[in-house]
C-alpha cells in the first residue's frame, strides 16, 4: 500500500489517503498527523467522526497490520 494526498476537504489537516481508494468509489480510510497525535477517518465521510491515536499506538496498530 501507497498513501496519496487525499482531494482536500477545506480542512487546515494534511489527510493522506491509501492508494486503495479509488475514484470511483473510495470505500478506505484516511490519516492525518499532528505533533501529538495521528487521526484516522472514514474517506467516505470526511467530515464524520475520527479515531484519535497517540502516536505510539499507531506504531502498535502499524506493526500488527503488517503482520496480516
Amino acid at each position: 500500500m501507497t498513501l496519496k494526498p487525499s482531494d482536500g476537504t477545506g480542512t487546515e489537516l494534511n489527510w493522506i489517503t491509501s492508494s486503495y481508494s479509488t475514484d470511483d468509489g473510495p470505500s478506505c480510510v484516511e490519516v492525518a498527523a499532528t505533533p501529538a497525535h495521528i487521526l484516522v477517518r472514514d474517506s467516505k465521510d470526511p467530515r464524520g467522526p475520527r479515531l484519535t491515536l497517540t502516536p505510539t499506538a499507531w506504531a502498535t496498530f502499524l506493526s500488527y497490520a503488517s503482520e496480516r
